[in-house]
């Protein structure tokens, strides 16, 4: 099997951080048989960069492929010097396009763009999404793989809808708009609804506090818990019953695959990558942006509608397990081979 040098943000260890792309998918990699080196678990952005350029110059007789986790803002400027010293090492480099707003950047920063996405060997997009827009702008050089589940590992539950628990499971960063699940509880109990709401992931930006004091500003109790493992926050959804994701942008959130393999009805803002995901009232439900008024509502429907949510919890289930990776890595050694 092929060499494999992968480079992303290994921040697991950090409490601002969840589990990332290069550790989750750079053990499924190796345990495919792919020899793999992955890198960077330090804290400090400038060094971060600095061990990045290191280890793959280091590495540059090593390796065969050189994998980069893209994203569309600080981590952008990450991939473009990465990959323009495995341009001048000759390293075949293959940007994976994790970032929901990447599509912004490619118009803001055309050049940097440019020599990144046309000199690499391929780009992986995770969602059509992602492909569709990169192709418009004339990146041709590009193939969707999904993201992926470890199906065995999430056991579907069904759910019984007499009352009103959402869970909410994300980075506290201000893109993906914590407060708008904390307005979405308000709304819901103003109408004297019986609603409990759990918000689940690690403050990326200091939005977990904005979002306590938000809370406390609008006399509501939210279960915070905090950064939890993928076990721990598996045996948490259990007792919840409705999965509500606010972002503002995404691409191909593995948190609300994970959802609808577990069995959770999601009700998600329609932005970035999200429409390929969930076709609305089908497998889910899609809301504007910022619309706490089409989340109650949409809430309130699952509530009513008990059969028609069951109807869409098991075609979710059924389309994700297409998206498990004993599928997935098919494509990912036929790219890497």
């Amino acid at each position: 099997m092929k060499r494999l040098l992968y480079i992303g943000n290994k921040l697991n260890n950090s409490k601002t951080a969840n589990v990332s792309s290069v550790e989750i998918l750079g053990r499924l990699l190796g345990e495919v048989g792919f020899s793999i080196i992955s890198i960077s678990d330090k804290k400090n952005t400038l060094l971060r960069l600095l061990h990045m350029l290191w280890v793959c110059y280091k590495s540059r007789s090593k390796v065969d492929f050189v994998l980069i986790d893209t994203y569309s803002t600080l981590n952008f400027y990450y991939a473009f010097f990465v990959s323009q010293l495995c341009r001048m090492l000759r390293l075949k480099f293959i940007p994976i396009l994790r970032g929901g707003d990447l599509p912004s950047r490619l118009k803001k920063s055309p050049k940097l763009s440019k020599a990144i996405f046309n000199n690499a060997y391929l780009n992986i997009a995770p969602s059509l999404y992602i492909k569709s827009n990169f192709e418009a702008l004339g990146f041709n050089n590009i193939t969707c793989i999904p993201n992926s589940i470890e199906l065995k590992n999430y056991p579907f539950k069904k759910r019984i809808f007499d009352d009103i628990r959402l869970l909410w499971v994300r980075s506290f960063s201000k893109i993906y708009n914590p407060n708008l699940a904390i307005e979405v509880f308000k709304s819901l109990k103003n109408e004297g609804v019986y609603v409990k709401l759990c918000m689940v992931g690690p403050d990326s930006d200091g939005s977990l506090q904005e979002s306590k004091k938000y809370a406390d500003q609008l006399g509501v109790e939210v279960r915070f818990t905090g950064k939890l493992t993928k076990k721990e926050w598996i045996k948490l959804s259990e007792d919840y019953n409705i999965f509500i994701n606010t972002t503002n942008f995404d691409n191909m959130p593995v948190s609300v695959i994970e959802a609808m393999a577990l069995g959770l009805p999601v009700v998600s803002t329609n932005v970035g990558g999200i429409p390929f995901l969930i076709e609305n009232n089908k497998n889910g439900i899609l809301v504007e942006p910022n619309s706490a008024s089409g989340f109650v509502d949409s809430i309130k429907n699952i509530i009513k509608s008990s059969d028609n949510s069951n109807l869409i919890i098991e075609e979710a289930r059924n389309h994700v397990e297409n998206l498990d990776w004993k599928i997935i890595k098919k494509q990912w050694v036929k790219v890497l081979k």
